[in-house]
């Protein structure tokens, strides 16, 4: 079931069915919980958690159920790779009347229902998640929620509703090939353990492997991306019997840390190491050497969320094409490689 296909919203009639109970008792067990016993909240909890029934907050207090507002799922705000991203759509949705609610998930799938348990409540009219990795919960939630839902920064066979990013396989893929035309054989990897990170970083490898890299250390550290994360993955490889002559990194921010740690040890960038990074931050044109990088045009990314979001809320019972773009990416050469 998508968000696109699904029937209308469940009631409490239904939650009760299931509970064996009262749709009285369903709605104290959810609103007044101190009013039912432990046993009697359990089983309203565990209807609610198979049915995906979301409860309606705003029902009383908005006749028209509209709240003009939209959610927003990030991994982190701890660096500013998705900042571009949250910019453009903010300001296109800050333009047409719409306030946004940030919620992070840190790189987790159940955070992330969490999250979505605390907000579908109140009944934001569309939500933007970072990514297409999420519990069978969240899937069902969101097909059962009845509201537009956009999955950015990533691609998918099986979308829940929208979808607008990029291929992180593709993209792992063709850094290989492009570093390869460069002349580089000894390759190594330094990531946090983010999925969409790490779905990069294992196509790479994949790809060096085809052509004839069988040898590639990988670096994988907790996130989220830091420049000690890029300092300590640097360390640790160089640890290594065999030094590499380019360390590809999952961010800028991670490379960054590598291009200090690199040159805190006096290793001349890009002769003796280079160093490959993703994203294209603001701040990898500035750093020294500067940071060659992916580019994957954020803001653009967050202007087609918008739009996509703003076209349905304008058209919601239009039988719209689907929204898949595919929003590519581009290779910065730079000083560093």
């Amino acid at each position: 079931m998508t968000v696109a296909t699904r029937g209308s919203s469940l009631t409490l009639i239904d939650v009760a069915k299931i509970a064996g109970v009262s749709p009285m008792t369903v709605s104290r067990a959810l609103h007044r919980p101190e009013l039912v016993s432990e046993n009697t909240r359990e089983k309203v909890r565990e209807a609610v958690r198979q049915s995906g029934y979301v409860p309606n907050m705003l029902a009383g207090s908005l006749a028209s159920n509209k709240s003009r507002l939209v959610a927003i799922f990030l991994p982190t705000i701890a660096n500013s790779i998705f900042a571009d991203t949250v910019q453009s759509l903010m300001d296109r949705l800050t333009h047409a009347g719409y306030q946004t609610l940030l919620g992070l998930t840190g790189y987790s799938a159940e955070q992330e229902e969490k999250l979505l348990e605390a907000v579908l409540g109140r009944r934001p009219d569309g939500i933007v998640l970072t990514g297409t990795l999420h519990t069978e919960s969240s899937r069902l939630r969101l097909s059962q929620a009845g509201i537009p839902v956009v999955e950015a920064w990533d691609l998918s066979e099986d979308p829940l509703d929208m979808l607008v990013g990029f291929s992180h396989e593709k993209v792992g893929q063709e850094t290989a090939r492009h570093l390869i035309k460069k002349g580089y054989k000894r390759f190594s990897v330094v990531t946090i353990s983010d999925p969409r990170g790490l779905r990069r970083c294992n196509s790479l490898i994949a790809e060096l492997k085809r052509q004839g890299i069988e040898e590639v250390p990988m670096e994988v550290l907790a996130p989220p991306a830091t420049l000690e994360v890029g300092r300590e993955g640097l360390r640790r490889l160089l640890d290594l019997p065999v030094r590499p002559d380019i360390v590809v990194c999952s961010s800028d921010t991670v490379a960054q840390g590598v291009l200090a740690q690199a040159a805190s040890l006096g290793l001349k960038v890009p002769a003796e190491l280079a160093v490959m990074g993703f994203g294209d931050l603001s701040s990898a044109a500035q750093v020294y050497p500067a940071l060659s990088t992916v580019s994957v045009d954020g803001a653009r990314i967050g202007l087609h969320v918008a739009e996509a979001l703003l076209e349905r809320f304008e058209n919601p019972g239009a039988h719209l094409e689907p929204v898949r773009i595919d929003t590519g990416f581009t290779f910065i050469d730079r000083a560093s490689t």
